[in-house]
Parts: C-alpha cells; sequence; structure tokens
C-alpha cells in the first residue's frame, strides 16, 4: 500500500479575531491520519479562495501571505521526504549527519568567548549566551524538544520564535530584532558552511525602530548639580553621573578609568585618553574644570582608581532616588548621561558632530547623529545671533 501524504490551508472562520481576520490553518494528512497546525498568518475569510488554497488577489498583502504559505508547504514537504530518507537510511545502516541549531550556536559562542577584550566585548557575548537560552527555551515550550536540525527552520519558525520573544519574554520591539539578529547570524553561518541550501530569512524583514534617546537638558542638568544631599551615597552617585555628563564616558569605562589615563595634550591640558570596553575604539576627551573637579574630591583612591563607583544596578537604583529628590520626571539612567553629553553639554553648545563623535569612541559619525536632536535652546540661540545679524546690516521694511 502506497503512503499518502498532502498539506491544505484553510481558514478557520470559528476563530475570527476582533479585526474581522481568522488565523490561517495548515492541514497535513498521511495515510489518512490528520495533523495541523497554525501558520500565524491572519486574512478576512472573504479574501480566501477556497479552491486554490490561498489568499485572493494580487496586493501586496496577498502576495506576503502566498509566499509564507508555499514556504511552509515546500519545508512540509521537504520535511516529509528528509524524514522517508532518514528511516531508509536507518533501516539499510547508512548514517545521516545531524547539524544542529543550539549545537552550533554553542560552538559560535565558545568561538566569540575567546574574542572578548581583543575585537568583542563581554557585553556581546553575554547577549549571544542570552539569545541561545531564549531558542533553547522556546524549543522546549513550543517543540518539546532540547535541540533541531538546522534544515528543520523555516518562516514559520522564526515567526513563532520573534511571538515567544515578545510575549513569553517581555522583549520590546527593537530588543526581540537584536534577538533575532543574532539568531539569523548563526543560520547564515550554516549556509555558509554548506550545511543548509536555502536561507530561511530570505523572505522574513528584520525591523529597528528608531528610539527618541532621552537626555537632561540644562536646568535638570542645573538642579542635580545645585542639589545638597543630606546622604553622602546619593551625593556620590550625584558626582559620578555629573562626570559622565561632562566626559560622555559610559558606566563602565568610567568604573575602569585609571590613573594613568589622564595624560597632559599637545595644548598642555589634561585629557582622558583611554579606549571604550565595548568596541576597543580609542576615545580622548578634553578634561572639563567640572570633570577636574569631581577627579580632585576623590582622589587617593587605592589601586589608582578615580571614582568609587558600585555596581551598575546599584548606581541606577540610586540615580531613581536622585531624580525623585530633584524632581526629575525622567527614567533616569546611567546611560542619560552620556546622551546628556552628546546633546546639552556638546552638540547643543555649537561643538561640532565630528568633535563629539570622536570624544564618544563613534567609529561611524552616523552613529552620532542619532543623538543631533535640535534643542529648544539651540533653536532659540540660533534666531537670536541671526537677529543680530540682520539688525547690524540694517535690513527693516520700508
Amino acid at each position: 500500500m502506497r503512503s499518502t501524504f498532502n498539506v491544505l490551508f484553510f481558514v478557520k472562520k470559528n476563530a475570527e479575531k476582533k479585526d474581522g481576520t481568522a488565523p490561517i490553518v495548515a492541514r497535513i494528512t498521511i495515510n489518512k491520519k490528520v495533523s495541523q497546525f497554525n501558520t500565524k498568518q491572519y486574512i478576512k475569510p472573504d479574501d480566501w479562495n477556497v479552491e486554490l488554497n490561498r489568499a485572493k488577489g494580487r496586493s501586496a498583502e496577498a502576495r506576503a501571505i502566498n509566499t509564507v504559505l508555499d514556504e511552509i508547504k515546500n519545508s512540509l514537504y521537504n520535511a516529509y521526504n528528509d524524514l522517508t530518507k532518514k528511516v531508509k537510511n536507518t533501516f539499510l545502516g547508512i548514517g545521516v549527519e545531524q547539524y544542529l541549531l543550539l549545537e552550533l550556536f554553542e560552538e559560535c559562542n565558545i568561538l566569540l568567548q575567546k574574542q572578548i577584550g581583543i575585537t568583542k566585548s563581554k557585553a556581546t557575548y553575554q547577549k549571544a549566551e542570552v539569545c541561545k537560552r531564549h531558542l533553547s527555551n522556546y524549543l522546549k515550550t513550543e517543540y518539546k524538544r532540547t535541540d533541531i536540525d538546522l534544515r528543520e527552520i523555516n518562516h514559520s519558525f522564526i515567526v513563532g520564535f520573534e511571538t515567544f520573544l515578545n510575549v513569553q519574554c517581555g522583549c520590546n520591539a527593537n530588543t526581540t530584532a537584536k534577538f533575532i539578529q543574532k539568531f539569523k547570524s548563526i543560520v547564515l553561518t550554516a549556509q555558509k558552511n554548506g550545511w543548509i541550501q536555502t536561507d530561511p530569512f530570505a523572505n522574513y524583514r528584520i525591523t529597528i525602530k528608531k528610539v527618541d534617546r532621552g537626555y537632561l537638558n540644562d536646568d535638570e542638568l542645573k538642579r542635580i548639580m545645585q542639589k545638597s544631599f543630606s546622604s553622602e551615597r546619593l551625593e556620590r552617585i550625584r558626582d559620578i553621573f555629573i562626570f559622565s555628563c561632562y566626559t560622555g564616558l559610559a558606566y563602565i569605562d568610567i568604573k575602569n578609568l585609571r590613573l594613568e589615563h589622564i595624560t597632559k595634550g599637545f595644548d598642555d591640558n589634561l585629557w582622558i585618553n583611554t579606549k571604550r570596553q565595548k568596541t576597543s575604539i580609542k576615545t580622548v576627551v578634553p578634561l572639563l574644570d567640572i570633570a577636574q573637579l569631581i577627579l580632585d574630591k576623590y582622589k587617593g583612591l587605592p589601586n589608582g582608581v578615580l571614582l568609587p563607583i558600585p555596581t551598575n544596578q546599584k548606581t541606577n537604583a540610586y540615580l531613581k532616588e536622585i531624580a525623585d529628590v530633584c524632581d526629575i520626571n525622567k527614567n533616569l539612567t546611567f546611560h542619560l548621561a552620556r546622551h546628556t553629553f552628546a546633546t546639552t553639554v556638546t552638540l547643543s553648545k555649537g561643538v561640532t558632530i565630528e568633535s563629539v563623535s570622536k570624544m564618544l569612541g563613534h567609529t561611524n559619525i552616523k552613529t552620532t547623529q542619532i543623538y543631533a536632536r535640535i534643542t529648544d535652546e539651540k533653536i532659540s540661540s540660533d534666531m537670536q545671533l541671526l537677529s543680530e545679524k540682520l539688525k547690524c546690516s540694517g535690513m527693516s521694511l520700508v
């Protein structure tokens, strides 16, 4: 008796959502035994062609749905053929080599770990480990498996992982996109090694949304600087935060800052001369008077340490207290200081974006441009200057 295998799609009308769309379900039939699953695609029932098992029309939405359904169908047929081949090979004693996703991910992370401090940062490695852990949990939760052959990964698997990150892990859109990017890099490694023939990400688009990065304005910065704290703990955190606001250094770079990183420059002034831990890019920043006063205040710490900074978690917790005390209705985190340096302290005061980029340790000026917002104070200052120039030129209505 010949084995029969068939795949068809149908719209589950009794599961219609508020927007009028209903899920498209894939039904697999093998020798009259049926199994089905949600394709994660949704369509209005009137837009579905029952006879052709496809979305009607040639709109962009219809084409996108039909492309996904074609991929699912092809993947299912490939999986069936592969399974048949595996059964035959197993019976004949022919080994079928597997290329497993998490196994490859682990190998890539081991190589990544070896590059920490050379071409990669510890943070990059840690994020890769978190991504691997999320994938492992996704496989256990949704597929009841500890690993998966790379050849089984398809568009549906990717969309499912995206949903898992959003719903189960509580990741926001950009965090999810970053994890998907890392996952994609592992899949591309497998493709380059010839372990998979097609790219399952071919019709999947990763989108990073632009985020308005927060910063403190001059008034808020002044309030923190001039506030008298009864707690020495909060005063110390305030000082270190302000130091970052006037140097642009990230938390970890201030924690690593030592006496040898303060050098006399070509202009006989003191400069901070160090490397960013995140990228190993050299950063040089002239030491402004406010930053110098803070270093002088904590002079004499052991082992060449310049500032007494606690853990990042504690620092950010204390900054929440400072925000409350100073009546600042913003999510005050340590990284906000770096944004404040770029926006309020430098760019809005006329420092060129090229200089700011160099001081922040950016390799690409496009990275710096995300800070290059125009503040109301800068607009007012520029227009006041223009007004004075127009007066001097004698421009007036007759």
